[in-house]
């Protein structure tokens, strides 16, 4: 099925308005961008759990709508006017999209990532691309095998890539690992790979320990996976924490509780900037920062005995 995209701007208070008016006038599909990024006028709007995103919209926000060839783009924008009770654009532009392989396509954009000397985090239908390339030759890495969801976590982001580095070189055979906040599984299957003698996942979002599950049990690994309501599990030698700077400090007495004495902590997905002020939520625990990747930081450190 071929496709056309339809594109114009809409101010930050309209955004959610014409986003649902679009939808209801037929629109497959509504992608909202900040008009001005890459300039010195993008703007950042995103919050963190607790603190709200100031707007639902930027200044000028890029509204890419998706909408089928033999739709009219001047009746749909017509038809979501009418309905959200603003002025249709009066300038809007409209792009072919040629019939194509849309899975194939999407599946294009998630490769096989390495991390460090150890490990490759891989989608499942690389693996037979794997396969043919090793040509019986040894592979010395560690093949994780994760599929895109709806839980976060797929090794791409930098706090994400950041914490597998750190159970790479630092996890020891036999030691017991939390990974609370535990989203696609990613880092409680890494460890379990690596050698961890028990593993446990913790994560708020029901849907995020359905995943959990699921993905170990496609990379063969046992994992005791728990809502963050259940009973917390017994304090480990490591604890990863990928989470947001927020919930880091709101968390850190019942993170730094769930760390055996001499224990380690690594803590994840915090900006550079806010490390310092997230160490020091933690006076237990000598936080250092262990890696920076692309404006994140990466904290580490062991637990007094």
């Amino acid at each position: 099925m071929s496709l056309r995209e339809l594109i114009f701007l809409a101010g930050a208070d309209e955004v959610d308005h014409w986003s649902d008016a679009l939808l209801e006038a037929g629109a497959l599909s509504v992608q909202a961008e900040d008009a001005d990024a890459d300039s010195p006028d993008e703007q950042a709007i995103y919050g963190e759990p607790g603190i709200p995103a100031v707007r639902a919209g930027w200044d000028r926000t890029r509204l890419t709508v998706l909408i089928a060839e033999d739709d009219d783009p001047a009746a749909v924008l017509a038809r979501a006017a009418t309905e959200a009770g603003l002025h249709a654009p009066e300038a809007f532009e409209v792009h072919e999209l040629a019939d194509r392989d849309w899975v194939g396509a999407s599946q294009a954009q998630f490769t096989p990532i390495p991390v460090g000397d150890r490990l490759l985090i891989t989608p499942s239908w690389h693996m037979d691309e794997l396969a043919r390339q090793a040509d019986g030759n040894a592979d010395d890495r560690i093949t994780i095998v994760l599929d895109p969801g709806l839980a976060f976590g797929t090794g791409s982001h930098p706090t994400t890539h950041m914490c597998l580095q750190w159970l790479g070189e630092h996890l020891r055979p036999g030691e017991r690992v939390i990974d609370y906040g535990c989203g696609s599984g990613i880092l409680a299957i890494a460890a379990a790979r690596l050698g961890a003698g028990a593993v446990v996942g913790v994560d708020i979002d029901p849907q995020a320990v359905s995943s959990t599950r699921a993905n170990a049990l496609v990379n063969g690994v046992e994992i005791d996976v728990r809502l963050s309501t259940e009973a917390p599990p017994v304090p480990a030698d490591v604890v990863v924490a990928n989470i947001l700077s927020n919930p880091l400090k709101v968390l850190a007495p019942m993170l730094s509780a769930l760390v055996a004495p001499g224990g380690r902590l690594v803590l994840a997905g915090l900006l550079d900037r806010q490390a310092a002020e997230v160490a020091a939520a933690y006076p237990l625990i000598d936080l250092t920062v262990y890696a920076e990747r692309e404006g994140w930081a990466c904290l580490a450190g062991a637990k007094r005995r």
